[in-house]
């Protein structure tokens, strides 16, 4: 199944997208309306309150008075902390048994607002952020929820920032506009990015070839492929050597097509193997057939594993090679040369966009990678030389 983790400020409109998702056939799992159902009348979670903070949080008909609770839970960071502990794993459990329950086929939208907060866009295939700017949030909250605006603007000002929040986001609502607006975007959003991303999850499903376009630099490369190595090290946890983002985009100011090479670096080939269908369920499929790299230096082969991302919007390449080769560190060595030496970045960007010119019409990258691996070869070598003359190591 796809997990899309939605969230967003306050007063951003998280409801609307929610919906309309929910519309498209998506499961909500609303972590707000879970939160008062772990805490209903009659519940051990309620008794469990009752008995931390005294039956005054309880309202004439035995049901929780929230306000009664804040004042009391809110009070100071002791106060807090034993509310979390008493309401947020009872949270948990139930979002994973509603996870559970889904079909193999669903997009679960798991509507969480402390999502950037509690340190959980990781946990997720993709996440969706519902943003507007604060004055029209304050404006919001104070004519639909009834706040005080002083009490509307300090509720905000405790959120995750909006730096914090672009941080982690694959996708950006802004719902500032008229509904008709975001609307359309869901819209777009289900069909062009979930629904093909689950399938091409839960199908494995390759991507299909195209013919090289190089893109000039985006600043935004490496935060990108910062929420992808996120993912992979939620999945692999210590059975990985290290996650690093690698290629061409990684190099400030070198042109590249865009598509994030990542490298997985582990013990052994067998721990690829052991680690491969936990990497497709996240939304890495692994792609069939032999892979490999071509020794460097020597005569033969360097096996690896290859995954592709399977989030159409956002490719990527997972290269999995393990300590047992030396094409892990040639993997780390070639980027940091290309940065440390800005002509042969240079260099490389022509050789590049020359390639692609000649290969536009191919359909495949086959022979672009081939023939620009001619002057990539040479460049190893240099490379070699430069980490030796510096002292570098991975």
């Amino acid at each position: 199944m796809l997990r899309v983790g939605l969230t967003g400020g306050i007063g951003a409109g998280k409801s609307t997208v929610a919906n309309r998702l929910s519309e498209h056939g998506a499961i909500l799992i609303d972590s707000d309306k879970i939160a008062r159902e772990v805490v209903e009348p009659g519940t051990p979670g309620l008794a469990e309150l009752v008995e931390a903070f005294g039956e005054d949080i309880l309202a004439a008909d035995g049901a929780l008075d929230r306000a009664a609770l804040a004042a009391k839970a809110f009070a100071g960071e002791e106060s807090r902390k034993r509310l979390n502990s008493i309401v947020h794993p009872r949270v948990g459990a139930r979002t994973a048994e509603l996870m559970a329950a889904a079909p193999p086929d669903a997009i679960i939208v798991h509507d969480i607002p402390l999502l950037v907060e509690g340190g959980l866009a990781p946990m997720y295939h993709l996440v969706v952020m519902v943003d507007a700017p604060e004055e029209v949030r304050v404006r919001r909250l104070v004519e639909a929820r009834g706040m005080a605006e002083d009490d509307a603007r300090a509720r905000i000002k405790a959120q995750a920032t909006t730096d914090q929040r672009r941080a982690v986001a694959d996708v950006w609502f802004d719902n500032s506009g008229a509904p008709d607006i975001v609307l359309a975007e869901v819209d777009a959003l289900w069909a062009d990015r979930l629904t093909p991303f689950e399938a091409n999850v839960r199908l494995r499903k390759p991507r299909a070839p195209m013919s090289p376009k190089i893109a000039p630099y985006d600043e935004t490369w490496p935060v990108q492929a910062e929420r992808a190595l996120a993912r992979i090290r939620v999945v692999v946890g210590d059975a990985a050597v290290r996650v690093d983002h690698i290629g061409s985009t990684s190099v400030p100011g070198l042109p590249a097509k865009d598509i994030l090479d990542l490298q997985l670096t582990v013990s052994t080939l067998d721990k690829a193997d052991e680690l491969a269908d936990a990497l497709s369920d996240a939304g890495f499929p692994r792609a069939e057939g032999e892979w490999y790299d071509d020794a460097h230096g020597e005569e033969g082969t360097w096996p690896k594993r290859f995954h592709f991302g399977g989030d159409p919007r956002r490719p990527v390449n997972l290269h999995v090679r393990s300590q047992e080769t030396p094409a892990w560190r040639l993997a780390l060595l070639f980027p940091e040369w290309l940065r440390r030496n800005p002509d042969e970045r240079d260099a490389y960007a022509a050789v590049k966009n020359a390639m692609a010119a000649k290969h536009a019409g191919d359909g495949t990258v086959e022979q672009y990678t081939d023939e620009k691996q001619i002057w990539v070869d040479a460049a190893f070598t240099r490379a070699d030389a430069w980490a030796d003359s510096t002292g570098w190591t991975p």
